[in-house]
């Protein structure tokens, strides 16, 4: 019989390609986005009105790929935790010690034998948490922590947003998540959970669209 430590990985994997598969992408794809935003005086009063609709349009996109981004780790998270208490009720490790997000992250690794330190998806990974903080809390500590990790989040000079806001700038608020980002969490989480499956057939990666990245 199968144990649930064997089993809970590739369960793990397919729910988080159906959440991406027919939630997450098909209402980022839904969403209107405008590449550049035009600015100056307008002529009219219906050309101020549609660039006005065009800022909340890009502003309401990047709103929903951080709370995007959100619920990714979250799930992620949860899942480390069911993880974590399988293995350490096989006996195989003390693991209910294991506290936050990245000692799970780090725990379970140890445990499928991934190694973080070389394997990309452990800094994806990590990034993912993190935008997820700074969605939570803005400015703090992970704020300035995935400034320095994650500059590219960063585009000051972008011409397709605007902070919708009043008041001085936060950089919390100028975290851009696009569709590419959260492509790149939900194909290192996937991947993890891949390479921790110890059953036969087990998928590496799930064949996201080229195009989507």
């Amino acid at each position: 019989m199968l144990s649930n430590r064997d089993q809970l990985p590739r369960v793990f994997e397919a729910n988080l390609g159906r959440l991406f598969e027919r939630v997450i992408l098909p209402v980022m794809k839904s969403l209107p986005h405008h590449a550049v935003l035009e600015t100056g005086e307008a002529t009219t009063l219906d050309q101020f009105l549609d660039r006005a609709a065009a800022q909340v349009d890009n502003y309401t996109g990047n709103e929903a790929a951080k709370a995007f981004t959100l619920t990714l780790a979250g799930v992620f998270e949860r899942q480390l935790s069911l993880w974590a208490r399988a293995i350490h009720d096989a006996g195989e490790a003390r693991m209910i010690d294991l506290k936050g997000f990245e000692a799970l992250l780090a725990g379970c690794a140890r445990q499928a034998r991934i190694d973080l330190a070389t394997d990309p998806i452990g800094g994806v990974l990590t990034e993912m948490f993190v935008v997820a903080n700074v969605v939570r809390h803005g400015e703090g500590r992970s704020c300035d922590r995935l400034r320095a990790m994650a500059p590219h989040l960063w585009e000051d000079m972008a011409t397709d947003y605007f902070d919708l806001l009043p008041g001085e700038p936060l950089a919390s608020e100028h975290v851009r998540i696009r569709q590419s980002d959260l492509v790149r969490y939900i194909r290192a989480a996937t991947r993890f959970r891949g390479l921790a499956d110890p059953l036969p057939l087990a998928v590496i990666s799930l064949p996201f669209d080229a195009s989507e990245a």
